[in-house]
Formats: structure tokens, sequence, C-alpha cells
């Protein structure tokens, strides 16, 4: 007997969660993601179909292969994953699974998906993300992208969080999450500023110890005068 998994039919796509690397074209007309592990050399748009990564002309996904779109069910382990050095510069996508699928105890291996919503994290200096620029590195004939500030663009290629909506089509949404707290915004002029605040704060404070110094010292020879004198 050959053992068949249980069908699903349900009325509508699941929900799932993935981490991706954001890539821009060499040419800079075109935008799509780049898996974390074995689909890392195939990028894929907002909406795609999966194909086999070891080249095999079965159809995604096959019960005995790896093949196929992957995610899992929860947000939250999802977004565990962008702890790790490697996937710090990642973006969270929460995507639909069309399509056959497979699931497994913490996600799904689909034949197709639809990216709904990329989630862009922090600058590198903490700030939120304005943009997706050049991270020095990529794939033949694409860009991988990083999230980055304002402040912190320098003449890099960058693409506005905006534009990368508008040029991944299909109804995307790009947000930026939260920065850290009390970097957001700053950037590198603004943390020159806040240096050279506490520069000047600590200039200000020394000045004070030198004139209370000079006080003590002029009192105290005062004083060994008068005693000497007695």
């Amino acid at each position: 007997m050959r053992l068949r998994l249980p069908e699903e039919r349900p009325t509508e796509p699941p929900t799932g969660y993935k981490i991706a690397h954001a890539v821009l074209s060499q040419d800079g007309t075109r935008v799509a993601f780049t898996g974390v592990s074995l689909g890392g050399a195939l990028p894929y748009g907002v909406l795609a179909d999966a194909s086999c990564v070891y080249g095999l002309r079965h159809r995604p996904p096959h019960r005995r292969c790896d093949c196929g779109f992957h995610c899992v069910h929860d947000r939250t382990a999802a977004e565990a994953l962008l702890c790790t050095a490697e996937h710090r510069t990642a973006v969270l996508l929460e995507v639909a699974v069309l399509g056959a699928y497979i699931r497994f105890e913490h996600g799904f291996r689909s034949a197709r998906q639809r990216v709904r919503t990329a989630t862009v994290g922090p600058c590198a200096c903490g700030a939120r993300a304005a943009a997706l620029a050049d991270a020095g590195w990529g794939r033949p004939g694409w860009r991988a992208l990083a999230p980055s500030c304002t402040g912190c663009l320098g003449g890099r290629t960058s693409v506005p969080l905006a534009s990368f909506a508008r040029l991944a089509g299909d109804g995307l949404r790009v947000v930026a999450g939260a920065g850290a707290a009390g970097a957001e915004g700053l950037g590198v002029p603004g943390l020159v500023a806040e240096a050279a605040l506490l520069q000047a704060r600590l200039d200000w404070f020394q000045t004070q110890l030198v004139r209370l110094g000079d006080r003590e010292g002029g009192g105290g020879a005062r004083g060994g005068g008068a005693g000497g004198q007695g």
C-alpha cells in the first residue's frame, strides 16, 4: 500500500513567514528576493512558482526532495532567524501559501507563494531604515541590499522603501521596523551632533573643575602663611 497524505482544501490561502535577502538587478530596474539557504541562487518575485534547486524535473513540492518555497507558521519563529550574524540584513516576509503544499509541524513547503508584506529591519546604526542600500555582496546580475537610514547611505546604490514596493509590483507592502531606542532617526549626522554636544559638556565640566581647584589651592596658601606668622 502507498501512504497518502491527507489533503486540505482551505477557503483562504494559509499565511506563512520567512526571511530573505532583498536584491536589485544590475541595471536597477527590477527587485526580487533570494532565500537564505538552498534557494539563495534563485531570485524570486512577489508572485512566483517554485522550481527544484537540484535541477530535477519533478513538480515541487516533491515528497522525496527539499524543493518548494519554505515558510513557518509563527512570525516569532521567523523573526528569531534574524538574530544570527549572517541574517541581520535580511527582511521578514509575510507570504500567502499557494498551490499544492506539504504541511509540517512548524510550517509549509509549497509550489507557489505571494509575498504580501516585507518588513525591513533597522539600519546598522540602530535608526529606522529609510531605504535598502548596496550590502557589498550579491549574485550574478543582482546586488544584495541591506537596511539603511538616510544618514548612513553615503554614495551607495540604494532604493527607497516606497520605490522598492513600486518596482516589485503585485501589491507588495514594504514597511520599516522600529529602530533601537534612543537611535531613531539619528544616522551619522545625528550621532556626530550628539558626540559634539557631549564633548561640549565635558569641556564645561573640565573648566569648572579647574576653577574649583584654583580656589581651593589659593585659600590653602593664605591659611598657611597666617599660621607661620603666629
